[in-house]
Formats: C-alpha cells, sequence, structure tokens
C-alpha cells in the first residue's frame, strides 16, 4: 500500500474516532486484501507523529492504543471553546487517587492510614464511575477488604502508555519542575496534590527509597483475585 495514503488513513481515522485506536483496530479499516500488516501501520504512526512536531496537536501513544490530542501548552485557548467550566476535583478525592496509583493494589484502610482520616464513599464512587479504579482482589487478612488499583482508562485519561511512566517519588518532590513532570489533564492540581499525598506515604518508606512500581495484584501473595 502506498505510504502516504496508509498515513492519511490513519490520520482521519484518529480524528474521527475520538478515543485511541490501537494498530489492529488501524489495521481493519482496510480490506483483506490491502490490509497491511503491523509493522507499516506503526511505521506510518511514527511518520505522522513527526509530522506533529511543532504544531498544536501532538500524536501520542497511551494505554488504549494512539490518539491524536491537543498540546498541553494549548489546552487553555483551546478550552474557551466550551462555555462550561471544567471539572474540579476535591483535594480528597486527588490525594486519594495518586495513594491508589502509587501504591496499588491498596485497601482502603491502607488509604486512610496514611491521609488519616475515612476515605469518603463518594470519592470511590465518583472514581469508579470515571473508569479510573476498580477492585482488584482482596487483601487475605481478616474480613478479606478489597483491593483497589487503576485502570487503562486512567492511564489514557492521564496521557500515560504504562505505570512505569507515572513520576518516580524524586521528581514529585521536586517541586520546582512539578508540571514539566506530571502532564496530566488538571496538571497543576493534580500535581501539586499528588506530591503531598506522595510525600505523606514516604513516612512509611525507608528513607531515600523511590515509591514502588506498582506491584499486579496477580504476583502479590496477600491478594485473592476478585
Amino acid at each position: 500500500m502506498e505510504s502516504t495514503h496508509l498515513k492519511n488513513v490513519i490520520e482521519a481515522a484518529l480524528l474521527a474516532a475520538g478515543r485511541p485506536l490501537d494498530v489492529e483496530q488501524l489495521r481493519e479499516l482496510f480490506e483483506d486484501y490491502e490490509r497491511p500488516p503491523a509493522s507499516e501501520v506503526r511505521v506510518a504512526l511514527a511518520t505522522l507523529a513527526g509530522e506533529y512536531e511543532g504544531r498544536g496537536m501532538q500524536l501520542v501513544e497511551v494505554a488504549s492504543g494512539w490518539r491524536i490530542q491537543v498540546r498541553a501548552d494549548y489546552s487553555v485557548p483551546v478550552s474557551r471553546l466550551w462555555q462550561e467550566r471544567p471539572t474540579r476535583y476535591s483535594r480528597a478525592l486527588l490525594e486519594t487517587l495518586a495513594l491508589i496509583a502509587y501504591r496499588q493494589p491498596v485497601t482502603r484502610a491502607e488509604i486512610e492510614d496514611v491521609r488519616g482520616v475515612a476515605v469518603n464513599p463518594n470519592i470511590v464512587r465518583t472514581m469508579s464511575e470515571r473508569g479510573w479504579i476498580r477492585v482488584v482482589g482482596h487483601r487475605e487478612v481478616p474480613g478479606r477488604p478489597e483491593l483497589l488499583g487503576t485502570t487503562r482508562e486512567f492511564l489514557d485519561y492521564f496521557g500515560l502508555k504504562s505505570l512505569d511512566q507515572l513520576p518516580t517519588l524524586a521528581e514529585l518532590k521536586d517541586m520546582d519542575n512539578i508540571g514539566v513532570q506530571l502532564e496530566f489533564g488538571e496538571t497543576a492540581e493534580v500535581s501539586a496534590v499528588a506530591a503531598t499525598a506522595v510525600a505523606e506515604a514516604e513516612s512509611v518508606e525507608p528513607a531515600g527509597t523511590e515509591t514502588p512500581r506498582l506491584p499486579e495484584a496477580a504476583n502479590d501473595p496477600d491478594v485473592s483475585p476478585a
């Protein structure tokens, strides 16, 4: 298939879809007789990403696939297209979300131990409804409390391909650089609150260590499937 045609179809599909598309979904856009191999699709994506350099939009890979989005530098003026005010989340919600992201799988009791206050059920409900968190198992202790973890939707919303792209604790504590380290949808607010929450959580870690990298529930001996 001619490379320019392939690239243009991919670009049009990503603009029309309004959601991330992975390589296989992009291949399915073509009839069997002209369907390009995955390697050609990846080359076209890389070429397209390069062509967006220096422009107001960018092509990025997130957990669910590839998407075209407005660069963070231009999000403020572009946001004026919508009259309604953007959603503002409470500090308690952002702290809770940060702790789940960095210390998952984690129980509500463990979150409460760090924050020093009870977890409001409405906060958990809001994050669940947004698709950001889910129950990934149960801790094998009396009462078998639910273990909470983040989802693919969480990664997509915050522009992350995987949990490994979350900033380290050392980066979060660098407040002078915090806006650069966390290019999230609500960058400034999420960054500051995440830094505070994770710094408080550091009190249960040996000094000088990094935040653990989010173990999978299936690999945790204290976790049973949901």
